[in-house]
């Protein structure tokens, strides 16, 4: 490394020490940690998903996350969304989730977004970072975080959970290969539950959560392949794992030729 460069461009001794086990690693080493160190990234929704998502990230050391929940914690979340406790109920979530990180990783960066994202305010929260990650209960907001990526060119990592089921997928709009959210499930179903209607186990949550923090890992400090193009599916009653490969849609009204 260059004398010119500031702190912010290496790590420090606490850094080598706090981070050494994920630097050992020959695919993230040195450069991979700065990069996570550079990163900005938006999770949207702390709720089961965004829970381990945020907890990770921050232990990882990426350097700033963007906090996105209109919501506050209520005693029924606490089964699943592990990142706020018992005395967090009341509170909303983004206070929550920011003390518990601030004490997990006290070198944070944290941006709070407290209210619900409209249309401008999710475009400019979305062109502010270098990667989103979609850990909402509801197709409106998916669909609406998908086109703003998309319009950004900012990756998209998106994980949903209901019941005993999960989904895992990656959406890159900077590549040409890459489906969107859209491509893969149109407009959504008729008749959409969330987790208070339907139920969920949290370990479940949890699992899917993991991956995409993974996922947003490989894709920041760049290294692995990310599942771009792919479509997990997770059977937590079976314990099993399907993938399918899934396309983009050329005439998809989001990032199809005709939408550009």
């Amino acid at each position: 490394m260059s004398d010119a460069m500031n702190s912010h461009d290496m790590l420090n001794d606490k850094e080598l020490l706090r981070y050494s086990r994920q630097i050992l690693l020959q695919q993230i080493d040195i450069d991979g940690q700065l990069r996570l160190k550079h990163s900005r990234v938006l999770i949207v929704g702390l709720g089961g998903l965004g829970s381990p998502v945020a907890l990770y990230l921050a232990a990882a050391g990426v350097g700033e996350l963007h906090l996105a929940d209109f919501d506050t914690v209520d005693i029924t979340n606490l089964q699943r969304q592990i990142i706020h406790d018992s005395a967090s109920i009341g509170l909303s979530k983004v206070d929550s989730a920011s003390a518990r990180l601030l004490a997990l990783n006290p070198q944070l960066r944290l941006h709070a977004h407290r209210q619900a994202l409209g249309n401008d305010s999710l475009a400019a929260a979305v062109t502010a970072v270098d990667l989103v990650l979609d850990c909402s209960d509801n197709f409106s907001t998916r669909e609406a975080v998908n086109a703003a990526c998309v319009a950004a060119k900012v990756p998209l990592v998106s994980g949903a959970a209901i019941r005993l089921e999960g989904q895992l997928s990656v959406f890159d709009p900077r590549r040409d290969d890459s489906p969107c959210y859209h491509c893969i499930y149109g407009h959504g179903s008729e008749a959409e539950l969330t987790c208070s209607e339907a139920g969920v186990v949290g370990p479940l949550v949890g699992l899917v959560g993991s991956l995409q923090a993974l996922e947003a890992l490989k894709l920041l400090a760049k290294f692995g392949e990310p599942m771009v193009g792919r479509l997990l599916l997770i059977d937590a009653l079976g314990s099993r794992f399907r993938e399918l490969r899934v396309k983009r849609d050329p005439g998809c009204s989001v990032c199809g030729s005709d939408a550009q």
